[in-house]
């Protein structure tokens, strides 16, 4: 293998390296319209939680729902560490 190969492998490396330790530490989401035209949500778990407008929009309007029934069932309800 030249060498000029094996800096590229190398640097290809610690660049997916910087790239897993940057969406791991960030613990931020991000936002991307899908093909169909959905709105994805990143960043969440190992999946993107993707629904369209109406949907989103449906389950923003009860935020303060979601809320209280957390609350209220906080001590059945689990945390993902």
């Amino acid at each position: 293998m030249s060498e000029d190969l094996k800096a590229e492998i190398e640097r290809l490396k610690a660049e997916n390296d910087a790239l897993k330790n940057k969406k791991s530490s960030s613990g931020s989401l991000s936002f991307k319209v899908s093909e169909k035209g959905a709105l994805s949500v990143y960043g969440m778990g190992r999946f993107p939680v993707t629904l369209y407008k109406e949907q989103w929009m449906k389950l923003l309007n009860v935020a303060e729902d979601i809320k209280k029934f957390i609350d209220e069932n906080n001590d059945r309800l689990k945390t993902k560490e």
